[in-house]
C-alpha cells in the first residue's frame, strides 16, 4: 500500500490503519464520535495526502482544464477555487473535483481511489500533451485544518491574519522554508482550511499545528469522522452519491456545471438531461430508528413499491438521529414524504428532509 509522509506519526501515536484506495490511512486515533464532536466544536487536524493533486503549467493549461470539467476556468481568477466534475460523454460522473488558479500554474485536486482513472482519461484528452502536466500527488503532502476555531489556530501558526482569506480561495506562502498552498476549503461542513507542503515539510507544520492546538481542543482526526461530517453536511461522496452511472444534475450538482460555456466533454448529453430529467433526486432521510440504514439498502413507498436506494447512512453525533442520504423518484422526494427503509428485512420508517442536515454556527 502507499503511505503518506505522515505514516509513521500515525503509527506513533497508536492510530488505527485500514486500506483507503489502496492507501494505509488512519481511520480513527481515539474515537470517532470525540474526533467528530472536536471538528465541530474546536478544531480537527486530517491527513489527506492521499488525494491527489495534479498540476498543469502551461500557457493553455486554463482552455484544457475547461474542456474536461463541468465548471468554467475562464470565469476563474488568481486565487478561485471551484468545485466541479469530470464527466463521461454521456454525463456519468468520473470524479468531483476541486479546481485552483494560481498565479503560474493549474491544480486539480481528484479522489484518491479515482487518482490513477482521471490521470489516464487526461492522458486520452485532447490537448493533454499542451498541459504541462505533473503529477505531485507523492511529492507533497495535504493536510486538512477543520472546525470553528481553525481561523484563529491558522492565523497563530502563519503569524498572519488568515482569516481574510475568502471561503473557496487560494494562495501560495512559505512554510517551514519551503513553498506553500494554503486554501479555505474542506469536506466537514466546518469552516477550514486546507495546506500542501512538500512531502519533507510535513511532519514539522502537523506537528507544529498540533503543539499549536492544544489549548483549542485540537485533535488529531481520521477518515471515520470524516465520513460522519460529509454526511451531517450532505457532501456527495464518490463511490456513494457520485457514480459513473450518475450524472451531476441529477446528483444535485447543477451549480457546478456551466452549460452555457463552450463544448466540454458530457455537456451534450447533461443538456439533453436538463430538458427531459430522468426523475430521480438525491434527498436526506431521517430514520426513526437508531439501526443505520447502509449502501444499498431499499427505499420503499408507504404501500412497499420500490422508490430508490440508500447511497450513505450513518447516526449523526451532533443531531443525535438516525440519517441518510439516498436517489428516490420524483414523486417520493417532497419534504415531509414518509417512507420506508429495509435494513436487513426490517422496515424502518424514514422521512424526506432538507439538506443539508447539518449547517455550521454562521450558517445557522
Amino acid at each position: 500500500m502507499l503511505t503518506t509522509p505522515l505514516h509513521a506519526w500515525h503509527q506513533q501515536h497508536d492510530a488505527r490503519m485500514v486500506e483507503f484506495a489502496g492507501w494505509d490511512m488512519p481511520v480513527q486515533y481515539s474515537s470517532i464520535v470525540d474526533e467528530h464532536h472536536a471538528v465541530r466544536r474546536n478544531v480537527g487536524l486530517f491527513d489527506i495526502s492521499h488525494m491527489g493533486r495534479l498540476e498543469f503549467r502551461s500557457e493553455s493549461a486554463g482552455n484544457f482544464l475547461n474542456r474536461v470539467i463541468t465548471n468554467d476556468t475562464s470565469k476563474m481568477k488568481v486565487g478561485d477555487i471551484r468545485y466541479a466534475l469530470v464527466c463521461r460523454e454521456d454525463g456519468g460522473i468520473l470524479d468531483d473535483v476541486l479546481v485552483y488558479r494560481l498565479a503560474d500554474k493549474w491544480l486539480l485536486v481528484v479522489n484518491a481511489s479515482n487518482r490513477e482513472k482521471i490521470v489516464g482519461w487526461l492522458k486520452d484528452s485532447n490537448g493533454f500533451a499542451d498541459s504541462g502536466f505533473c503529477d505531485l500527488t507523492q511529492e507533497t503532502a495535504m493536510i486538512a485544518v477543520q472546525g470553528p476555531e481553525s481561523g484563529r489556530l491558522m492565523d497563530a501558526f502563519m503569524s498572519e491574519p488568515l482569516t481574510s482569506l475568502g471561503y473557496y480561495k487560494g494562495r501560495e506562502a512559505e512554510i517551514a522554508g519551503g513553498p506553500a498552498l494554503i486554501s479555505r476549503t474542506g469536506y466537514t461542513g466546518e469552516d477550514g482550511f486546507e495546506v500542501s507542503v512538500p512531502a519533507a515539510a510535513a511532519v514539522q507544520v502537523w506537528e507544529t499545528l498540533v503543539k499549536l492546538g492544544q489549548e483549542s481542543g485540537l485533535k488529531p482526526a481520521g477518515l471515520g469522522c470524516r465520513d460522519t461530517l460529509r454526511l451531517e453536511a450532505a457532501m456527495p461522496l464518490y463511490g456513494h452519491e457520485l457514480t459513473e452511472s450518475i450524472d451531476p444534475l441529477t446528483a444535485g450538482l447543477s451549480f457546478a456545471v456551466k452549460l452555457g460555456k463552450e463544448g466540454f466533454v458530457g455537456k451534450e448529453a447533461l443538456v439533453a438531461i436538463r430538458a427531459a430529467p430522468i426523475g430521480r433526486k438525491r434527498v436526506g432521510l431521517i430514520v426513526d430508528s437508531r439501526r443505520i440504514a447502509r449502501e444499498g439498502a431499499a427505499v420503499l413507498s408507504s404501500d412497499g413499491n420500490s422508490v430508490g436506494e440508500v447511497t450513505s447512512g450513518t447516526f449523526s453525533p451532533t443531531l443525535q438521529k438516525t440519517i441518510a442520504m439516498a436517489y428516490v423518484n420524483d414523486a417520493c422526494s417532497e419534504i415531509g414524504t414518509e417512507l420506508q427503509v429495509d435494513v436487513r428485512g426490517n422496515l424502518l420508517p424514514v422521512q424526506v428532509t432538507t439538506l443539508p442536515f447539518y449547517k455550521r454556527r454562521s450558517e445557522n
